[in-house]
């Protein structure tokens, strides 16, 4: 099979021999949204839960803030990253804003409880 996309549609992309799809730009767009903002509310969610946990395991507040927000920019990074590596728009949505929305319920539910 050639590699050379001359005799081709522009419409098709050849990875290693694979024939793939141009993706739309709505995919594109919500690939970018995906990436900044359900990375947003996964880092949301871990700072709120890694706080709650750290302070239930007798690190002072300022420190636990101080170390969930240093982590923070790795997870976003990470989340960033992972966001258009993934094959799946669809999974990357359901990890990144439903594990947000996740973590902060845990986090919510974890100061309820009583001391």
């Amino acid at each position: 099979m050639s590699y050379n996309n001359a005799n081709h549609s522009h419409s098709y992309y050849y990875y290693h021999g694979a024939v793939t799809t141009k993706p739309s730009p709505l995919h594109l767009i919500s690939r970018v949204a995906a990436s900044l903002l359900g990375g947003y509310a996964f880092v949301w969610g871990c700072v709120t839960l890694g706080i709650v946990l750290l302070l239930a395991a007798g690190m002072p507040y300022g420190e636990a803030q101080t170390l969930a927000y240093l982590l923070a920019f790795l997870v976003f990074l990470a989340c960033f990253c992972w966001a258009y590596a993934a094959a799946s728009l669809a999974r990357v949505w359901l990890v990144l804003a439903g594990g947000g929305a996740a973590m902060t319920g845990a986090a919510w539910l974890l100061t309820r409880l009583p001391a």
